[in-house]
């Protein structure tokens, strides 16, 4: 039995000529002064200019990690290793890598506060300011907000730009902002130098490279908590990744590009309205949020959340993987738990919550895949 695979925010496919890109890498340890190590040198750091070039920013702007979890980790454990207590506000709606780091910062003495997003799921440049305000009263002074841009549940797009910029007109002292790209690189448009954030995360295994190889970038080098060699100019100390670094840089070029961009960009959007129409055809089903439309500009056209009222989610996961079809219930990082922060977020109620599942696609997805999904889910809602 064919498989379809409706579960691209978890993780990508992989090109299959990365795994050449691999097996062909100069082996030595980039620090090394012999020949094998200055050939890995010089091919980590083609890497990053080749990143860099599709980017749209400098090669020493971008600091190669284990993915996405590493880069948004170092950027917030920044706040330990400032002089003075530096407050950080968070999107409630951001990945587990944020959101429990910002809880972990909240139980040894930093002080956190969530920004709660709109119904639809994006955090407004209104609730950043409403939490910055309420953040002064409290005495609290904000160093650093951290907000995704696409999230990796429900594909809501919030317009960081306008919330940078609206910050920036703000009097006191700069505050860093922290952006997570992890489901927006290579898939929705953003201008990430115009864009005005401070850091960013993104990761080669939602652009169909491996696993274990990513990107941070900052504008401006930090004073980091981990220390170690001098790799990566002391900003992520260790052996570098040469081979995940080339990898990376390969699908940059192959998805990230602007024609790329918007050509996979507009057959994903088409896709996508083909999966909502045919879901909202289906008796008790409706996406979440429940007002999001076909080609609706505030989503990534990448995922989509949906309710089957009567079905707990993780029935659902079983009865179409059975059916040969992979989907997930939201983010793989929080598989093994049953509440649904995001949602909770949203004001979802637990109910709906509880039969929600996630749907999302990548470029190798067809118009049949669709309809077979569809049908199956069709068939799974009668029977159950």
């Amino acid at each position: 039995m064919k498989r379809i695979y409706f579960d691209w925010a978890a993780t990508t496919p992989s090109f299959p000529e990365i795994f050449d890109i691999i097996a062909q890498s100069p082996f030595g340890n980039p620090s090394s002064r012999h020949q094998e190590g200055r050939e890995s040198r010089q091919a980590f750091e083609d890497a990053r200019k080749r990143s860099a070039a599709v980017l749209g920013v400098k090669p020493e702007q971008l600091i190669f990690t284990s993915g996405g979890t590493e880069s948004n980790s170092i950027v917030l454990q920044t706040l330990l290793v400032r002089n003075s207590k530096a407050g950080l506000l968070y999107g409630a709606t951001e990945h587990p890598s944020v959101r429990e780091n910002a809880e972990m910062l909240h139980r040894i003495g930093i002080p956190v506060m969530p920004v709660q997003p709109e119904q639809d799921g994006r955090i407004s440049a209104k609730r950043v300011l409403q939490a910055l305000e309420k953040a002064k009263e409290r005495d609290i002074t904000v160093r650093m907000i951290a907000l995704m841009a696409v999230n990796n549940e429900t594909g809501a797009i919030t317009d960081v730009a306008s919330i940078v910029q609206r910050v920036r007109q703000l009097p006191g002292p700069p505050i860093h902002i922290h952006t997570d790209l992890v489901q927006t690189i290579g898939k929705v448009p953003f201008p990430l130098l115009d864009s005005g954030i401070d850091s960013a995360a993104m990761s080669a295994h939602k652009l169909g490279g491996p696993r274990g190889i990513g990107l941070l970038f900052l504008r401006r080098p930090l004073t980091v908590l981990n220390r170690g060699g001098e790799q990566e100019w002391g900003q992520r100390p260790g052996t570098e990744n040469v081979a995940g670094a080339l990898a990376l840089a390969y699908c940059l070029e192959k998805l990230a590009r602007q024609e790329e961009l918007t050509c996979h960009y507009e057959a994903a959007a088409t896709r996508m309205e083909r999966l909502i129409v045919g879901l909202r055809e289906l008796d008790r089903t409706s996406p979440i949020p429940r007002d999001r439309e076909p080609r609706d500009p505030r989503f990534s056209p990448y995922i989509l959340q949906a309710a089957f009222p009567g079905i707990p989610g993780e029935v659902l996961v079983r009865a179409l993987d059975d059916a040969g079809i992979a989907i997930s219930t939201g983010s793989a990082c929080s598989s093994t738990k049953q509440e649904r922060p995001v949602l909770k977020a949203m004001g979802i109620d637990s109910d709906t919550a509880f039969c929600s599942v996630r749907f999302s696609q990548g470029w190798s997805t067809t118009d049949e895949d669709i309809d077979t999904l569809l049908a199956a889910l069709s068939t799974i809602r009668k029977t159950l």
